[in-house]
Parts: C-alpha cells; sequence; structure tokens
C-alpha cells in the first residue's frame, strides 16, 4: 500500500509564500489524480486543487490565483506552490492519491499570521 508523506508546512506571516510537497511511496505514474485538502479547526475539509494524470489542474476558488499545484512523477511527488497567504489559509494541509482507491497523508500544519 503506497504512503504519502507530507512536509513544508509552517509559521509564515500574511503575504508570504510556501511550498508543500508530498512524497509518495511507489510511482505516481499509476494515480488518476492527486491533490490538496485542507482543514482548520472548528470548519470541515476543504478540497483544494487537483492534479491529474495528465497533468490538468483544479483550485477551489478560495485559492485560485494564488496556489499552484504540480507533480514530479521522477520524483513521485506533488507540490503545492502557495503564494499570498492570508490569515483565513490557516490549516492542516493533506494530501491524497486517487487509483481506485483513496489514500491520505498525515498531514502538514500550515499557520499564516496576521
Amino acid at each position: 500500500q503506497v504512503r504519502l508523506v507530507e512536509s513544508g508546512g509552517g509559521l509564515v506571516q500574511a503575504g508570504g509564500s510556501l511550498r508543500l510537497s508530498c512524497a509518495a511511496s511507489r510511482t505516481t505514474f499509476t494515480f488518476n489524480a492527486m491533490g490538496w485538502y485542507r482543514q482548520a479547526p472548528g470548519n470541515q475539509r476543504e478540497w483544494v486543487a487537483t492534479i491529474t494524470s495528465d497533468g490538468s489542474t483544479n483550485y477551489a476558488d478560495s485559492v485560485k490565483g494564488r496556489f499552484i499545484i504540480s507533480r514530479d512523477n521522477a520524483k513521485n511527488t506533488v507540490y503545492l506552490q502557495m503564494n499570498s497567504l492570508k490569515p483565513e489559509d490557516t490549516a492542516v494541509y493533506s494530501c491524497y492519491a486517487k487509483d481506485g482507491l483513496t489514500t491520505w497523508g498525515q498531514g502538514t500544519q500550515v499557520t499564516v499570521s496576521s
């Protein structure tokens, strides 16, 4: 079974940037889609972005124009470049991978201070 490990979270001031990484324990070629969700305290989990096997991307309206999702199949890794961060982006960010089943990572905390 594949494992997903996120990294890159941390504390950043509003307007700053972070890049999250999601490393898979095996090749990402077979995944139909990979992406990111986030969950803030007291809130429901929110979808953030997806990248499909053909490289198509989709974003939640709340992050469109600020976040960029990409994948490097040679490194079995998906990235989320987050720019112009806002305090409301504060959440635990988790990556997922779909290949018939959905696998989740443990999550990484992102905190944006005002």
